[in-house]
């Protein structure tokens, strides 16, 4: 087995991941002592998967429900990604839902077959931070996929791969010193395949959330995809210097 400090580090990990998943690995710990690494392993994933469908079920009493994982009705947002299912990450509250049910049908209705995809969400219990976000805690925040031409993602699990600026823009941060979220991450960027940005269904949902985010809500982009997408309007804002950059996504919180 696993030294103990090996085991302190995994929990905190999947802790910091999960919400749950470092639970889960302390009680597999006890419950598989001296059983072997086969049984330790088979005994997590029975009760991460437990506790995942447990979470599903007793969050709502929280205030909080699940994006489901895949799309079953057209028009329903869904995760992105598997892994944002599985590790506990799309959970919202049930206003945030409701708003993305109605991006969903109006993007199904304008473009029939086009799917609402959910990155990351929030943790299903508690004010909980969402990392590496500077917020996600409260259930009320979400990041949105962007639409590319020929549909999927550009990255695996949909972030990182940046929309870069044109020629000529105006740089917004420069060099940024200090504490900062803002990578740039050019030494990733040529691993993504050339995927050009689906222009009009990305900005006719830029154009539905300005129009239909609740007072007081915000709706995160890069200035250069605003002008880029024709999208100018006051819900819609920069989220800063040191936050990460929202050319790989659209932030959406109530």
């Amino acid at each position: 087995m696993l030294r103990p400090f090996a085991h302190l580090v995994i929990i905190v990990l999947l802790t910091v991941v999960t919400q749950i998943g470092g639970v889960v690995w302390f009680a597999a710990l006890f419950i598989a002592r001296g059983r072997g690494r086969l049984v330790f392993f088979a005994v997590a994933v029975v009760l991460y998967g437990a506790a995942w469908g447990g979470a599903r079920v007793v969050a709502p009493m929280f205030g909080r429900q699940a994006i489901p994982c895949f799309q079953v009705e057209p028009g329903q947002p869904s995760a992105a990604h598997p892994f944002f299912c599985l590790a506990n990450r799309t959970y919202v509250t049930p206003d945030l839902a409701r708003h993305l049910d109605g991006l969903g049908v109006y993007m199904e209705t304008r473009f029939p077959g086009t799917h609402v995809r959910v990155l990351d969400g929030g943790f299903p219990f508690g004010s909980v931070p969402l990392l590496p976000h500077l917020s996600h805690g409260d259930g009320r925040k979400v990041d949105l996929a962007l639409w590319y031409e020929g549909g999927g993602l550009r990255s695996p699990i949909g972030y990182f791969a940046f929309e870069q600026p044109e020629s000529g823009a105006p740089e917004i941060c420069g060099q940024t010193r200090g504490l900062t979220l803002r990578w740039d991450l050019a030494w990733l960027q040529p691993l993504w395949p050339e995927k050009p940005l689906d222009e009009t269904r990305t900005g006719a949902a830029l154009s539905w959330l300005a129009q239909n985010t609740p007072l007081g809500g915000k709706v995160f982009v890069e200035p250069h995809l605003v002008r880029k997408l024709g999208d100018a309007h006051s819900a819609i804002r920069f989220q800063g210097c040191r936050a990460a950059r929202h050319d790989d996504h659209i932030h959406v919180q109530i």
